[in-house]
């Protein structure tokens, strides 16, 4: 549903408490207390969450529902005690992290629930809700033991909290909002203008059926009614889409700070990605999804986009930058993961492992040491001496390899490495050649025939950074005329984009090759960190703005500042914008409380702190100043 206009009146929220404010039942957490010794209790719980379930999707009354459950305990204070402590520990997710928004806004709010004022009070004075804005029933006591309650309350009967709602004559548009039947029948009996169905903690379809609204989060309802304290746009109606069957520890990041999560475990084609997107916040992708400008012209929501790799070739990064789109990747996280994998090939390679292993699955057995060498004393070149690379250099020289390696870049050397000035150098004394550059136009077939016919005879490839890197044809026919020693390969210029598809090579077939499928960095340690990793990127993007390890937007660390608004504008890098951007608030009279501004050769973006008064059409003034790629106000 769209966000419709605020309603002149004032909007006065009637809170239910159960599995609303708090994520669970208190009366059922309360039986479990009290049932703790009993040696019937799985049965009787069983019992009593029924009942539950019947009161809230109507099919008996409250009376039945309250009368029926008190029957079967025996309750203490202790029990009641006990209870107070779990429930504010068990606050509804977005109530505990929304609190000081939540206090903003308790002169509009009463709690009309069926539960006790002996454990809702406590509970919602956490959240700054005082006593006279709570309505619900009392335990009756005798010494410290409960032994019965009001009965004729009107929370105790059925129809009852349309009752109490209609008693308070309050002023201004009034919204119910809850969990269960009773919380709609506010509504019906027109003691409430809408009812919103309250689903952070339990969806119940015949109550989703009956709502005007859905509202995921209290900081969604906040946004619902423009209410102080309420953001920009609620993430809980915000999709953040995941592709290539990234790390679920990703998901959960994203799920817990309130994000509908889509995962997908396959790569999708530009045609597939374009009607994907619509809607969707956030994209997180592997290395096969191609985001593409024609993509991205589709995405109408799209803040940012995660790569869950090292690389970001696969995303047009000047085309996302002119939609204002952040892009984030995992630089480090599975650099571990790679070089374990590149020592292993070289391993294996130099022991002809894969001739010997496909012979003795076919049946066969070889047992000899012709062409088979170790590791120590042998030379590995390294081409690229980044992070990957540098990293291999030292596990190689543990192993008593002699490293070489040239880089473009002036790289301190680790260990005994010795950089080489060219790569013709490195090629012609290397006995393995073990390949760690970008994946930049320039390195497209860095490695064909030429370089090839210069290595030493026999001498070994490998190849984890890209697959344009090497042209596989020119490999293939040198391991046929026997100049080649052998090869593994982990990543191929052309690549399926999910498990269903085929796959196919020069290379397949062909003595002392391992083949693997783009399996570098896919370990759980790897994945479990990029995962982790990048999706607090684009945690830290949403929430303050902050382009930290950003790869396409000029970078700004953007700490939030409290009682402030703050407006995002990523622009197109041309003189004036700043002085355009400051007269729209010096014309409206707006307290500039903080600016943080950084550019690149194309874009601009600029970081405005106000103070919290403006009118709304400011956002429009803002959007007209020439140059504006994107703007965003963040809360």
């Amino acid at each position: 549903m769209s966000r419709t206009p605020a309603e002149a009146q004032p909007v006065q929220l009637i809170f239910d408490f159960d599995s609303t404010i708090v994520a669970i039942e208190g009366l059922d957490e309360l039986a479990r207390l009290a049932l703790a010794d009993d040696p019937q209790r799985v049965r009787t719980m069983e019992a009593i969450e029924a009942i539950t379930r019947d009161g809230m999707t109507g099919a008996i009354g409250i009376d039945e529902s309250l009368r029926r459950r008190l029957s079967m305990l025996t309750i203490k204070r202790s029990h009641v005690d006990a209870l107070v402590k779990l429930l504010k520990r068990r606050l509804s997710p977005s109530f505990r992290k929304h609190i000081a928004a939540v206090r903003r806004n308790t002169d509009r709010i009463h709690v009309v629930s069926s539960g006790f004022r002996e454990y809702v009070e406590p509970v919602c004075a956490e959240l700054g809700i005082p006593s006279e804005r709570i309505h619900c029933n009392e335990f009756r006591w005798k010494g410290t033991a409960v032994v019965g309650y009001d009965a004729a309350n009107p929370v105790a009967k059925p129809g009852g909290k349309a009752k109490v709602v209609r008693a308070l004559k309050l002023p201004g548009r009034i919204v119910a909002i809850g969990d269960g039947v009773t919380d709609a029948e506010i509504r019906d009996a027109g003691a409430a203008h809408e009812f919103v169905a309250y689903c952070e903690n339990i969806e119940r379809e015949a109550v989703v059926a009956r709502a005007d609204r859905v509202a995921r989060t209290v900081d969604e309802v906040l946004w619902l009614y423009r209410l102080p304290g309420s953001p920009s746009f609620p993430k809980s109606r915000m999709i953040a889409l995941l592709c290539e069957n990234i790390h679920a520890d990703a998901a959960q990041v994203l799920r817990d700070e309130g994000y509908r999560v889509e995962t997908l475990s396959d790569a999708l084609a530009e045609d597939e990605l374009a009607r994907a997107l619509k809607g969707v916040s956030i994209l997180g992708i592997r290395s096969k999804t191609r985001v593409t400008a024609r993509a991205l012209e589709s995405a109408d929501r799209l803040l940012a986009v995660g790569c869950f790799c090292i690389g970001t070739e696969q995303v047009q990064l000047p085309a996302a930058a002119a939609h204002g789109v952040a892009v984030f990747n995992a630089p480090y996280s599975n650099t571990r993961s790679v070089v374990e994998l590149a020592i292993g090939e070289i391993v294996m390679l130099m022991r002809r492992v894969p001739d010997v292993s496909r012979l003795l699955h076919d049946g066969g057995w070889r047992k000899s040491a012709t062409g088979c060498t170790e590791v120590r004393g042998k030379t590995l070149g390294i081409v690229g001496y980044g992070h990957i690379g540098s990293q291999l250099s030292i596990l190689a020289e543990a192993m008593g390899m002699h490293v070489i390696y040239y880089d473009l870049q002036e790289c301190l050397a680790l260990g005994n490495a010795r950089k080489c000035r060219s790569l013709t150098e490195l090629l012609g004394k290397s006995d393995v050649v073990s390949m760690h550059v970008d994946g930049r136009a320039s390195n497209l077939n860095l490695i064909g025939e030429r370089e090839l016919r210069k290595l030493r005879p026999g001498a070994l490839l490998v190849n984890l950074s890209r697959g344009h890197v090497v042209d596989l044809a020119a490999v293939a026919a040198s391991i046929r005329a026997g100049h080649l020693g052998g090869a593994a390969v982990d990543v191929f210029p052309e690549e399926p984009l999910s498990n269903r598809d085929p796959f196919d090579s020069p290379l397949r077939g062909l003595p002392n090759v391992i083949l693997t499928p783009h399996v570098g960095g896919s370990t759980s340690e790897a994945q479990q960190a990029i995962g982790e990793f990048v999706a607090a990127r684009l945690v830290e993007f949403v929430n303050t703005g902050g382009t930290s390890g950003c790869v396409n937007l000029p970078q700004i660390s953007a700490p939030p500042v409290p009682r402030s608004h703050r407006f995002l504008h990523l622009h197109r890098n041309q003189p004036g914008v700043l002085a355009a951007v400051n007269a729209v608030f010096a014309r409206r009279k707006i307290n500039i409380l903080g600016q943080a501004l950084r550019t690149d050769d194309a874009m601009g973006y600029l970081v405005t702190d106000v103070d919290r008064r403006y009118a709304a059409d400011v956002i429009d003034e803002l959007k007209a100043v020439p140059g504006t790629a994107r703007l965003r106000v963040l809360y």
